[in-house]
């Protein structure tokens, strides 16, 4: 059970990797942002809610109670989620998207502060300087970091990317206030009545803007199901696995070693689309491997 949370961590960033280039696909094959957005809940909200409801009467006989400020935190955590997709899915439109998922990696580090704010989470001296040493990596990892020059600070990809880290960096810790606000001893029933009541908030929101503004690409959620339908069981299992790390650890920690997440990325793109890895990637691979093992050693 002590490392629990990063295994939940590490399968999570793993199966987020296979859900982003889901993600690409469904964008790709002419659905709208927030229509690929929309596909991350649609399917998974009755699963999780089943399966949260059928865990939960097993183990224990009933559904947990829940602390006052629980829906709070799911609101916020929600709502910082879709809004975060919405802005990487921008991204994968725009012509400077290395750029941008750059800074969209300083979610990392903001969430050491957002964390402090929201829950008064704190992370050591070791820790701190496990996840900066995580970041360089991110860097190198992005080919981008002896390339920046002042117009790229200011770009449309670097604001977009930038704001879609501040907005990810609430929503770990705001997932986490929801987990721990669950009255149970078991991680499990914490991490699914939260993840069940996030999905189907999330559900409810987006359902409500396509009825409203993009009513034929509702349509074609459902027409493209198979794709989409892949879509929703990456992000089911993903999010599954997020917010079993958050339930157990401080969302700056599980941040951090989700970074491995590139390295699964860079798997994938090996063996799926035949890219090779430079001298430089291989060393941001080394420097994130290096976080992940200081971060269990020493964090």
């Amino acid at each position: 059970m002590e490392h629990l949370w990063i295994y939940a961590a590490v399968f999570a960033a793993f199966v987020q990797s296979l859900r982003f280039m889901l993600q690409k696909q469904v964008k790709e094959a002419g659905l709208s942002t927030a229509a690929a957005t929309f596909a991350r809940f649609v399917y998974a909200a009755p699963v999780v809610g089943l399966g949260a409801f059928f865990y939960s009467n097993a183990q224990i006989g009933g559904l947990p109670a829940l602390a006052p400020g629980y829906w709070g935190y799911v609101v916020v955590g929600g709502l910082s989620q879709i809004l975060g997709t919405v802005a990487v899915v921008i991204l994968f439109s725009h012509r400077n998207f290395a750029v941008g998922m750059t800074f969209k990696k300083t979610e990392v580090m903001l969430t050491v502060l957002s964390g402090y704010l929201i829950l008064g989470d704190s992370v050591s001296v070791y820790g701190i300087a496990a996840i900066a040493l995580g970041f360089c990596g991110v860097l190198a990892l992005s080919g981008q970091a002896a390339r920046f020059t002042w117009r790229d600070l200011i770009s449309r990809a670097s604001l977009i990317g930038l704001a879609s880290g501040v907005i990810f960096s609430i929503s770990g810790p705001a997932y986490r206030g929801a987990s721990l606000a669950v009255m149970s001893d078991d991680p499990l029933i914490r991490a699914s009545i939260t993840l069940a009541c996030a999905t189907a908030f999330q559900t409810v929101v987006l359902l409500g803007w396509m009825l409203w503004r993009e009513q034929d690409q509702l349509r074609a959620v459902f027409v493209r199901w198979r794709l989409t339908g892949m879509v929703a069981v990456a992000s089911m299992l993903g999010s599954m696995g997020w917010f079993t790390a958050y339930t157990l650890q401080s969302a700056a920690y599980v941040n951090a070693v989700g970074q491995v997440e590139l390295i699964f990325s860079m798997i994938i793109s090996y063996f799926v689309f035949s890219e090779r890895s430079t001298p430089r990637e291989y060393t941001g691979i080394a420097l994130i491997c290096a976080s992940v093992l200081a971060l269990i050693l020493f964090g």
